[in-house]
């Protein structure tokens, strides 16, 4: 059976699967902020890249479908920042003015003090444009083995947007219809990437090696969903792909062989699980992602740090799902109720060319 067949939008476990990365994004961190080293290069990188690179070959995935289905650069600007901006911003005030201070308070502090100075205000305003500009709030977290960074999640969000508009970029000057689009960027991607020092955990990131990273993994997704029609969906291969990702790992930067199968398993693992619950009704995927390392440093600030790394994620993923759940429904979920009744009231009171229904407005996906 080919993707194309397979891939039913209203009936996958995309939502679920996305969960499934985000939570190893917590493992991953449970380490560090611990105090933990990871010892084999090899379990590292795959343990330091697996969650967030499946997280962009997912969107590319998702993202390259809604753009083509509905190729509206208001809709889906629209679309797209509401997905993102809205639970962002409450993360960021609530790291600032309610994490931040009960840290202090934790560490025998004066929270008051520091709600009443400019750092919690400071620190929303400089991270409001997405990139992560200041990441300690007035020198917190402090005293802990990962000390001065609350959220070392949001640096991948700014590369995320980046991908939509390249989407939008590409759609807007017609080029996005044309499937050889991907796998000549993926190529590019790749190419660059091996002509740059491979990503490293701890390490001074450049731009050039995130921007290789991500656009390797989002134009694999892109590439599989483009190619739909000829890629085949089978089991067999989904174990084909994590062998070859797992004997990648092994290279300085295993995306160079091992960006594509990764893709390949995610998606098409998401698509061949069959269920209607995990897919478009419930998604604290986000949630878990932007919320998890704020909770790590605030439980590792109350002592939990000398716990085994992976007590700590299970303590610490059971305490970020809370917070996960009500980002979703009180935040995330009513901003795209608003972006599907926007959306279904310029196709009930306009003639659309494309002939687009008002139910492909409510697509899954970052």
């Amino acid at each position: 059976m080919k993707l194309g067949i397979a891939f039913d939008p209203r009936n996958n476990a995309l939502n679920a699967l996305r969960l499934v990365l985000a939570t190893e994004v917590i493992l991953f961190h449970s380490f560090p902020v611990t105090g933990h080293v990871v010892y084999s290069p090899a379990v590292l990188q795959l343990l330091f890249s697996v969650g967030v690179d499946g997280f962009f070959a997912l969107s590319g995935f998702l993202i390259t479908a809604s753009w083509l289905r509905d190729p509206h650069v208001r809709d889906y600007v629209l679309a797209r920042a509401l997905r993102i901006l809205p639970g962002f911003y409450v993360c960021l005030l609530l790291t600032a003015f309610v994490i931040a201070p009960l840290s202090v308070a934790i560490q025998g502090g004066s929270p008051m003090k520091l709600l009443l100075s400019s750092a919690p205000v400071d620190y929303v305003l400089k991270n409001l444009g997405v990139i992560h500009l200041q990441f300690d709030v007035a020198g917190t977290p402090a005293d802990i083995p990962f000390a001065g960074i609350w959220n070392a999640s949001l640096w991948s969000l700014i590369w995320e947007l980046m991908c939509y508009l390249a989407v939008a970029g590409l759609g807007i000057v017609g080029l996005a219809k044309f499937r050889w689009v991907s796998p000549v960027i993926l190529v590019l991607a790749t190419a660059g990437a091996a002509m740059l020092p491979p990503l490293t955990f701890p390490g001074e990131w450049t731009i050039p090696q995130l921007a290789m990273r991500t656009a390797i993994m989002f134009s694999a997704g892109a590439a599989l969903y483009q190619w739909r029609d000829v890629i085949p969906a089978r089991w067999s291969l989904v174990a084909v792909c994590a062998a070859i990702v797992a004997v990648a790992g092994t290279m300085p930067d295993y995306r160079l062989i091992g960006g594509l199968p990764l893709a390949y398993a995610v998606v098409v693992s998401g698509i061949l699980v069959k269920s209607n619950r995990m897919n478009v009704r419930t998604d604290i995927s986000y949630g878990m992602y932007i919320y998890a390392f704020p909770i790590q440093q605030l439980l590792a600030v109350a002592g939990l740090s000398n716990l085994n790394p992976f007590v700590f994620f299970v303590v610490s993923t059971a305490a970020t799902l809370p917070m996960a759940a009500a980002s979703w429904f009180l935040v995330e979920k009513r901003a795209l109720d608003l972006k599907n009744r926007m959306k279904r009231k310029r196709l009930l009171s306009s003639t659309d060319p494309l002939g687009v229904s008002p139910r492909a407005a409510t697509e899954p996906g970052l």
